[in-house]
């Protein structure tokens, strides 16, 4: 049943701004942790989150390494253009894009646009001793978001080569600050691996080689999954109904291994971060359209805005199985997905029995998803983290969450 009447305003909070963290600590696990276990709050520092997840349990990590998506140009009047990249267009698969050799297209946001009416943009890089000239060259202009062609001479270097000589850390625009260099690993979880996103998967930032080491001494397994997180996580609610707003798409990858391993898992699943969530969630709807004959060979695996709604008796294993059948009648192992999933008040939660994460915006599509997860509960949360002093947002701290049975 579709959400119709959630009003954005009944998510609200007030955020001093003092509360937001610009920086996160030098010690990623030593952040505060709020605990909210079936409705009972307390607190205690992030090193000692194996304590807070039952051995057995499987912890899934979002594995998705955050690119130097911000590029800045100059015009020859001075003018600074940034241009911040959204997502491969021409290859469409990061990996590809990323080792290509040629030109290559990206959907982007470009600052200063109305500075931008005509011909390329150039910068010269020093790359290995050598000089290089990226060229950004506009080939479309929609209401939301460009089209822009990257070209380089040298055909010995990969579009990845240029992006990590050139490129800036994509911080959050909340932090109102420029990023520095430390920016490049702190804006990093510690098993990132698969490059792609444009922002952190945050609730990963707290974990360190101790604290994954902690986890398997107390047989906690550990599985990764691949979404890459788009600029749209910030995106704000505008409409005063959620039904009114359109969610971002994002992009996964779904293997055969992964959904194995989750059809065998008998134990409580705890998703690190919303992406995570996102993602778990959106495996198990692909599963039900695959149960239901829905997904045709060549059909794009996607999971639509409401598809989470429909009216369905299937439990996580039986949908899970008629993913695992369909892929493996393709004959492949990893295929690409996307998702627009919203995930609101109302929502009847599939795969996350656990969520880690970090502490959100308010009006945000974040906060609802912790809504949906928690209950109103999600006030209580928030008003014990503010007069504890928690640190919020993407460099803030930390929070487990175990709803009741």
């Amino acid at each position: 049943m579709l959400p119709r009447d959630i009003r954005i305003d009944d998510y609200d909070y007030q955020l001093p701004a003092d509360r937001i963290a610009k920086f996160p600590l030098e010690q990623r696990d030593q952040s505060k942790l709020l605990v909210f276990n079936q409705g009972r709050l307390s607190q205690d520092i992030f090193r000692n989150i194996p304590a807070y997840i039952d051995p057995g349990s499987l912890l899934v990590f979002n594995n998705s390494r955050v690119i130097p998506a911000r590029l800045f140009f100059f015009k020859d009047t001075g003018a600074r253009i940034e241009i911040f990249l959204l997502e491969p267009i021409d290859p469409p698969d990061y990996q590809v894009m990323f080792s290509s050799k040629s030109p290559v297209v990206w959907r982007c946001l470009v600052g200063n646009l109305k500075k931008w009416k005509e011909g390329s943009l150039k910068k010269t890089l020093s790359y290995q001793g050598k000089e290089l000239v990226l060229e950004a060259r506009l080939l479309e202009n929609n209401s939301s978001w460009q089209s822009i062609e990257f070209q380089w001479q040298d055909n010995n270097e990969s579009f990845m080569d240029l992006l990590e000589n050139s490129g800036k850390t994509p911080i959050p625009p909340y932090l109102n600050r420029e990023p520095v260099e430390k920016d490049k690993d702190w804006y990093q979880t510690v098993y990132s691996r698969i490059e792609g996103s444009v922002a952190a998967p945050t609730a990963g930032l707290h974990f360190t080689n101790e604290v994954l080491a902690d986890l398997t001494k107390r047989d906690i397994r550990t599985q990764e999954i691949t979404l890459h997180v788009g600029a749209g996580t910030f995106q704000p609610v505008k409409s005063g109904l959620i039904n009114q707003h359109p969610m971002h798409t994002e992009h996964f990858v779904l293997t055969k291994t992964l959904l194995k391993v989750l059809i065998e898992n008998e134990n409580t699943l705890v998703a690190v971060g919303t992406t995570t969530v996102r993602t778990l969630e959106s495996i198990y709807w692909l599963g039900v359209k695959a149960y239901r004959k829905e997904l045709g060979q060549k059909q794009q695996l996607h999971v639509n805005q409401w598809d989470g709604y429909d009216q369905v008796n299937l439990n996580m294993k039986e949908a899970l199985k008629a993913l695992y059948l369909w892929i493996e009648n393709t004959g492949k192992d990893n295929l690409f997905a996307s998702t627009a999933m919203m995930i609101v008040p109302g929502y009847t939660f599939r795969m996350t029995g656990k969520m880690i994460t970090n502490f959100h915006q308010p009006r945000s599509t974040l906060l609802l998803l912790i809504s949906a997860f928690i209950g109103e509960k999600w006030r209580d949360v928030y008003d014990f983290a503010l007069n504890n002093k928690f640190r919020f947002l993407s460099y803030g701290d930390s929070s487990i969450l175990i709803p009741d049975s």
